[in-house]
Protein backbone atom coordinates (compact mmCIF):
# COMPACT_ATOMS: atom_id res chain seq x y z
CA UNK A 1 0.00 0.00 0.00
CA UNK A 2 0.59 3.36 -1.10
CA UNK A 3 1.50 6.43 1.52
CA UNK A 4 -0.61 8.25 -1.10
CA UNK A 5 -3.68 6.03 -1.52
CA UNK A 6 -4.35 6.59 2.19
CA UNK A 7 -6.54 8.54 3.57
CA UNK A 8 -4.89 10.17 6.80
CA UNK A 9 -7.61 11.58 8.53
CA UNK A 10 -9.74 7.99 8.80
CA UNK A 11 -10.97 7.18 12.14
CA UNK A 12 -12.86 4.72 13.83
CA UNK A 13 -16.10 5.60 16.58
CA UNK A 14 -17.95 3.48 18.91
CA UNK A 15 -21.24 3.14 18.24
CA UNK A 16 -24.48 2.50 20.33
CA UNK A 17 -23.22 4.67 23.34
CA UNK A 18 -20.30 2.34 24.06
CA UNK A 19 -17.61 3.96 25.75
CA UNK A 20 -14.55 1.91 24.00
CA UNK A 21 -13.84 0.38 20.72
CA UNK A 22 -13.58 -2.77 22.60
CA UNK A 23 -15.69 -5.50 20.91
CA UNK A 24 -17.74 -7.06 23.78
CA UNK A 25 -18.25 -10.48 21.65
CA UNK A 26 -14.96 -12.60 22.19
CA UNK A 27 -14.21 -13.78 18.75
CA UNK A 28 -14.58 -10.60 17.16
CA UNK A 29 -11.84 -9.01 19.78
CA UNK A 30 -9.40 -12.08 19.39
CA UNK A 31 -9.34 -11.90 15.74
CA UNK A 32 -8.78 -8.45 15.96
CA UNK A 33 -6.45 -8.40 18.34
CA UNK A 34 -4.58 -11.50 16.81
CA UNK A 35 -4.41 -9.49 13.43
CA UNK A 36 -2.99 -6.33 15.03
CA UNK A 37 -0.50 -8.51 16.27
CA UNK A 38 0.55 -9.96 12.75
CA UNK A 39 0.22 -6.42 11.67
CA UNK A 40 3.06 -4.91 13.86
CA UNK A 41 5.27 -8.59 13.69
CA UNK A 42 5.27 -7.73 9.86
CA UNK A 43 6.43 -4.50 10.52
CA UNK A 44 10.01 -4.59 8.80
CA UNK A 45 11.34 -1.77 10.85
CA UNK A 46 10.41 -2.83 14.24
CA UNK A 47 11.47 -6.79 12.83
CA UNK A 48 14.84 -5.10 12.21
CA UNK A 49 15.30 -3.49 15.31
CA UNK A 50 13.98 -6.94 17.34
CA UNK A 51 16.65 -9.18 15.18
CA UNK A 52 18.96 -6.73 15.94
CA UNK A 53 18.14 -6.44 19.83
CA UNK A 54 19.03 -2.69 19.48
CA UNK A 55 15.92 -2.88 22.30
CA UNK A 56 18.13 -5.00 24.43
CA UNK A 57 17.87 -8.68 25.22
CA UNK A 58 14.14 -8.39 25.91
CA UNK A 59 13.87 -6.22 22.30
CA UNK A 60 11.09 -9.38 21.65
CA UNK A 61 8.92 -8.83 24.66
CA UNK A 62 9.26 -4.80 23.55
CA UNK A 63 7.78 -6.08 20.15
CA UNK A 64 4.70 -7.66 21.99
CA UNK A 65 4.23 -4.72 24.42
CA UNK A 66 3.97 -2.13 21.62
CA UNK A 67 1.12 -4.60 20.08
CA UNK A 68 -0.49 -4.32 23.49
CA UNK A 69 -0.29 -0.60 23.74
CA UNK A 70 -1.93 -0.51 20.29
CA UNK A 71 -4.26 -2.68 21.07
CA UNK A 72 -5.08 -0.71 24.28
CA UNK A 73 -5.61 2.66 22.25
CA UNK A 74 -9.41 0.75 21.54
CA UNK A 75 -9.76 -0.33 25.06
CA UNK A 76 -9.51 3.07 26.28
CA UNK A 77 -11.01 5.51 23.67
CA UNK A 78 -14.39 5.87 21.57
CA UNK A 79 -12.69 7.41 19.09
CA UNK A 80 -9.61 6.23 17.37
CA UNK A 81 -7.83 7.51 14.31
CA UNK A 82 -4.83 6.79 12.32
CA UNK A 83 -2.57 9.63 13.30
CA UNK A 84 -2.83 8.11 17.04
CA UNK A 85 -1.89 5.07 16.16
CA UNK A 86 0.89 6.30 13.94
CA UNK A 87 2.32 9.03 16.76
CA UNK A 88 1.54 5.73 19.26
CA UNK A 89 4.17 3.45 16.90
CA UNK A 90 6.61 6.12 16.89
CA UNK A 91 6.78 6.82 20.01
CA UNK A 92 7.30 3.38 21.02
CA UNK A 93 10.20 2.87 18.38
CA UNK A 94 12.37 5.96 19.72
CA UNK A 95 11.79 5.47 23.95
CA UNK A 96 12.39 1.50 23.53
CA UNK A 97 14.75 0.96 20.43
CA UNK A 98 16.20 4.25 20.18
CA UNK A 99 15.09 4.02 16.29
CA UNK A 100 13.62 7.14 14.57
CA UNK A 101 11.40 5.70 11.67
CA UNK A 102 11.67 8.13 8.62
CA UNK A 103 9.67 6.34 5.92
CA UNK A 104 6.44 5.53 5.78
CA UNK A 105 5.82 2.42 6.50
CA UNK A 106 4.50 3.58 9.96
CA UNK A 107 1.33 5.30 8.40
CA UNK A 108 0.66 2.09 6.68
CA UNK A 109 0.87 0.40 9.22
CA UNK A 110 -1.34 2.89 11.01
CA UNK A 111 -3.59 2.93 8.26
CA UNK A 112 -4.01 -0.92 8.30
CA UNK A 113 -4.87 -1.02 12.03
CA UNK A 114 -7.90 1.05 11.10
CA UNK A 115 -8.74 -0.97 8.33
CA UNK A 116 -8.28 -4.27 10.14
CA UNK A 117 -11.38 -2.85 12.73
CA UNK A 118 -13.66 -1.94 10.33
CA UNK A 119 -13.26 -5.32 8.93
CA UNK A 120 -13.68 -7.44 12.17
CA UNK A 121 -16.75 -5.02 12.88
CA UNK A 122 -18.28 -6.22 10.04
CA UNK A 123 -16.72 -10.09 10.96
CA UNK A 124 -14.92 -10.18 8.27
CA UNK A 125 -11.66 -12.06 9.42
CA UNK A 126 -10.34 -12.92 5.94
CA UNK A 127 -7.50 -10.27 6.34
CA UNK A 128 -6.73 -11.51 9.53
CA UNK A 129 -6.38 -15.04 8.66
CA UNK A 130 -4.54 -14.21 5.64
CA UNK A 131 -2.30 -12.28 8.03
CA UNK A 132 -1.48 -15.14 9.99
CA UNK A 133 -1.27 -17.84 7.58
CA UNK A 134 1.78 -15.40 5.85
CA UNK A 135 3.27 -15.06 9.60
CA UNK A 136 3.63 -18.72 9.73
CA UNK A 137 5.15 -19.34 6.07
CA UNK A 138 7.75 -16.54 7.08
CA UNK A 139 8.70 -18.06 9.90
CA UNK A 140 8.74 -21.53 8.61
CA UNK A 141 11.31 -20.42 6.15
CA UNK A 142 13.45 -18.73 8.56
CA UNK A 143 14.41 -22.14 10.32
CA UNK A 144 17.67 -23.54 9.57
CA UNK A 145 18.76 -20.69 7.83
CA UNK A 146 21.07 -17.77 8.87
CA UNK A 147 19.33 -14.66 10.34
CA UNK A 148 19.53 -12.07 7.20
CA UNK A 149 17.54 -9.19 9.10
CA UNK A 150 21.11 -8.59 11.18
CA UNK A 151 22.46 -5.10 10.44
CA UNK A 152 25.58 -3.60 11.57
CA UNK A 153 24.94 -0.20 12.18
CA UNK A 154 27.99 2.56 13.09
CA UNK A 155 27.73 5.50 15.09
CA UNK A 156 29.25 8.35 13.95
CA UNK A 157 28.83 10.54 17.55
CA UNK A 158 31.90 11.99 19.35
CA UNK A 159 32.04 9.72 21.70
CA UNK A 160 32.50 7.05 18.92
CA UNK A 161 35.69 8.71 17.36
CA UNK A 162 36.81 10.05 20.84
CA UNK A 163 36.88 5.83 21.95
CA UNK A 164 38.77 4.89 18.09
CA UNK A 165 40.96 7.95 18.97
CA UNK A 166 41.95 6.40 22.32
CA UNK A 167 42.35 2.87 20.88
CA UNK A 168 44.50 4.32 18.67
CA UNK A 169 46.60 5.72 20.61
CA UNK A 170 47.01 2.71 22.96
CA UNK A 171 48.30 1.08 19.86
CA UNK A 172 50.85 3.55 19.13
CA UNK A 173 51.86 3.55 23.09
CA UNK A 174 52.66 -0.10 22.67
CA UNK A 175 54.12 0.30 19.92
CA UNK A 176 56.38 2.97 21.58
CA UNK A 177 56.80 0.07 24.69
CA UNK A 178 58.13 -2.07 22.28
CA UNK A 179 60.59 -0.25 20.70
CA UNK A 180 61.92 1.08 24.39
CA UNK A 181 62.82 -2.37 25.21
CA UNK A 182 66.02 -1.67 23.18
CA UNK A 183 68.34 -1.61 25.67
CA UNK A 184 72.00 -0.09 25.20
CA UNK A 185 74.49 -2.75 26.54
CA UNK A 186 78.74 -1.91 27.63
CA UNK A 187 80.34 -5.06 26.03
CA UNK A 188 83.19 -7.17 28.24
CA UNK A 189 86.17 -5.52 27.64
CA UNK A 190 88.79 -7.50 25.24
CA UNK A 191 92.63 -7.87 26.13
CA UNK A 192 94.75 -8.50 23.25
CA UNK A 193 98.18 -10.38 23.62
CA UNK A 194 99.98 -7.49 24.54
CA UNK A 195 97.97 -6.69 27.75
CA UNK A 196 96.06 -3.51 25.84
CA UNK A 197 92.63 -3.23 25.65
CA UNK A 198 91.11 -3.05 22.67
CA UNK A 199 88.46 -0.33 21.84
CA UNK A 200 84.61 -1.99 20.59
CA UNK A 201 81.73 0.28 19.36
CA UNK A 202 78.70 0.19 21.34
CA UNK A 203 75.97 -1.19 20.14
CA UNK A 204 71.41 -2.39 21.00
CA UNK A 205 70.24 -5.43 21.29
CA UNK A 206 67.00 -6.92 22.21
CA UNK A 207 65.62 -8.55 25.29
Amino acid sequence: MSSLTIDESAFVEATNDANTLEFSDEKQQGRFELGISMLIYSWDALDIAVANQWGGIDSADKRDWITAIVIDLFKTNKIVDIAMVEETLLYAMVDEFDTNVEDDTSLIVASNVIKLYEECYAMNYGRVEELYARYVEKEKNRQGKPDQRIVHVHGDDDSSCEEDEEDEDEDMMELVVEEEEIVTTTAEPIIDDDGFELVQKKGKRKF
